[in-house]
């Protein structure tokens, strides 16, 4: 299916001639774009109309989870036919394996994985196996190992309406992609054979797959609701794919083994030769374990770690990640790349430094190395078609382009805030009176400090001071922080202190003054990059204005405020030959997840509790509960799961009594 944008927003200000340019330069194959455009320009909206433009598969990688949320979510929206994806880490806690020698300790690889951001990771490789029209939104974890392409998708059973197929070979296969069988409680990952038909439910998607047969043949194909059961759809044709991205070639299963024993002796050789005995010993005695457990099950702890024997890959060479499952000619945005860059290029050294400890000791075999995320060169060999997008840009950026292509102008007609150099003398004070202006008004203010203690404090005396204040900073859990965000737009809060959480890609038109505190401090949260991305978080509201508390002018506040005043004019110039008068960006507030799981919001939920009960009765209820909360944190339905928790307690509480 093709890529078509389907929206009523026309391109206005500078978009119509940045998407000319970029379209352009893509149809002459220039390798590197760049984008600058201003907080609030549309960039998303440009971006999504050179996709339209250029009809090909997209990669969108970002710097964060919440920002490539709200992608997911804005390109969702334009592209409602289209299958949009989400791609991030599935850890809610990660703890990587380690050895600190200075201390002699080990440390266990610890994790938490999230079944929901699990299942859309897996949506993205089934849409890119199946379909050309798909958008995938995803952080710097895809650059991270998966298995080969080829083999996720040459393992996939294709089922096709009236073909001759034996139930017990079908069965057979699903479990080889590591399906488990479960007659009781049909679980994602899992089949269930009933009569003369088998239920699977795979880790993509949301529904149940039936097949349903007479004797050998395939009678039927349908689509199930995973709860009623209700059929939702016919197939004449479907493929189930594996439940791991993680799959051997089983043609050189026992080729694999054989060569992990080879390098172990090589490596064991080695240790002996450097006098390392403890580590000769370790190494033999977990190597042989792991061994073992892959001839009887098939698997062990760490197997990524023996990925490369298992992909045949030779010593060095890169492993395969999301980028491959890609078609060769695909389009790249790289958003917020003055951050994005940086992270992809630091991916590879802080894995190697990790994994260099844990073999010099004799914990793992030489081949863990090749576990790892690509090197900034490796990712570079995909960027065919590569575009930049961001308010500043950063060196890379500039010297790789073949063109910059400035955004200035907002649609709203919107221009960059007026900004204002106040002494710290009594600013405290100051910024307090400021804050009731705009509260005043139903208004709201950012403030930015340099530590967690300054902001958690400055908090604390606002909240003395009755002004509903909350702090952020990188101890505040992703999704308490999108909550915070939403609760300032709908007026729960009126000012959030944070540190350098609020700068890149906050969509907040309320906020109409960002207070910076310590502006003079030089350093990366005060450079001329952070300075006008702080800026920008107030150039959606037509009020906007910026306060830098400082007693002396820097060279990267004076570079931000002469960039912003240069845009500022630009922009007002626009305005006036066009006869346009500026006005504060109108924009539904919902929550980025609900807007990610696809939830529609809904009516709080009441839960009425009979008021006889006794205590066990009441302990029965809160078990009950207990699952339901479980259930909806798993779909990330937090605000229901919120909901089932305060009753908890209250029930909780009564039981005590």
């Amino acid at each position: 299916m093709p890529l078509d944008i389907e929206t009523p927003l026309k391109p206005k200000g500078d978009q119509p001639k940045a998407i000319k340019q970029l379209v352009d330069g893509i149809k002459k194959n220039n390798k590197f774009q760049t984008l600058l455009g201003v907080t609030g320009s549309g960039k998303t909206y440009s971006m999504a109309k050179v996709i339209d433009a250029i009809k090909k598969p997209t990669l969108i990688i970002g710097p964060n989870k919440t920002l490539v949320a709200q992608l997911f979510g804005e390109f969702k929206t334009l592209f409602p036919s289209a299958s949009v994806n989400y791609y991030v880490s599935f850890y809610d806690y990660y703890q990587p394996e380690a050895y600190l020698p200075s201390k002699d300790l080990y440390i266990e690889k610890d994790v938490d994985i999230n079944e929901e951001i699990e299942r859309l990771r897996h949506t993205s490789l089934e849409a890119l196996a199946t379909r050309d029209d798909v958008i995938v939104c995803a952080t710097v974890s895809c650059i991270y190992g998966t298995g080969p392409p080829e083999i996720y998708r040459s393992r996939r059973i294709a089922l096709t309406l009236g073909d001759t197929l034996d139930r017990q070979d079908l069965m057979m296969e699903l479990v080889k992609n590591q399906y488990e069988r479960n007659d009781v409680n049909l679980e994602r990952k899992c089949f269930r054979v009933r009569g003369d038909s088998i239920d699977i439910f795979p880790l993509y998607g949301d529904y149940i797959y039936r097949i349903e047969f007479f004797g050998d043949e395939i009678e039927r194909l349908t689509a199930r609701h995973p709860v009623t059961g209700e059929k939702i759809k016919d197939y004449d044709y479907l493929s189930i794919f594996p439940g791991t991205q993680y799959l051997a070639n089983d043609a050189f299963f026992e080729t694999a083994l054989e060569d992990i024993k080879l390098e172990l002796d090589m490596r064991l050789a080695e240790l002996e030769n450097e006098g390392k005995v403890i580590e000769k010993h370790r190494l033999r005695q977990r190597t042989l374990y792991d061994l073992e457990l892959l001839r009887e099950t098939g698997g062990c702890p760490g197997i990524e770690n023996y990925s490369r024997h298992f992909d045949r890959r030779k010593p060095g060479e890169k492993p395969y990640s999301l980028l491959d499952h890609f078609p060769e000619d695909f389009l790249l945005f790289i958003d917020e790349s003055h951050l994005t860059i940086p992270q992809l290029r630091g991916m590879y050294a802080g894995d190697y430094s990790r994994k260099n400890n844990l073999i010099s000791y004799g914990f793992r075999l030489p081949s863990a190395f090749d576990n790892r995320p690509f090197k900034f060169e490796e990712t570079e060999k995909y960027m065919k078609k590569a575009m930049f997008t961001s308010a500043t840009p950063g060196p890379y950026e500039y010297a790789v382009s073949t063109q910059i292509v400035e955004q200035i102008i907002r649609p709203t007609g919107l221009v960059d805030p007026k900004i204002e150099v106040r002494g710290t003398d009594g600013q405290i004070t100051d910024l307090l009176s400021e804050i009731n202006q705009r509260t005043s008004k139903g208004e709201r203010v950012l403030v930015t400090t340099l530590t967690k203690q300054s902001a958690e404090m400055l908090s604390d005396y606002l909240l003395d001071m009755k002004v509903k204040s909350v702090y952020l900073h990188h101890e505040v859990d992703t999704l308490e922080r999108i909550d915070i965000l939403r609760d300032l737009r709908l007026g729960k809060y009126d000012v959030v202190v944070g540190i350098n959480l609020l700068r890149e890609g906050l969509d907040l038109p309320e906020v109409a003054l960002v207070a910076v505190l310590d502006a003079d401090k030089e350093g990366f949260l005060r450079s001329k990059t952070s300075l006008i991305q702080l800026m920008g978080r107030a150039s959606r509201n037509v009020h906007g204005s910026v306060i830098l508390f400082a007693d002396n002018l820097t060279n990267s506040m004076m570079q931000a405020i002469t960039e912003n005043n240069r845009r500022r004019q630009i922009q007002k110039e626009y305005n006036e030959k066009h006869g346009i008068t500026p006005k504060t960006i109108s924009k539904e507030i919902k929550s980025i997840v609900e807007t990610l799981m696809q939830v529609t919001p809904k009516e709080e939920e009441k839960i009425e509790i009979p008021e006889d009960l006794t205590s066990d009765d009441i302990l029965y209820v809160i078990e009950d509960l207990k699952t339901k909360m479980a259930e909806a944190a798993g779909r990330l339905d937090f605000e229901k799961a919120a909901i089932f928790r305060d009753k908890i307690k209250e029930l909780e509480r009564m039981v005590s009594n």
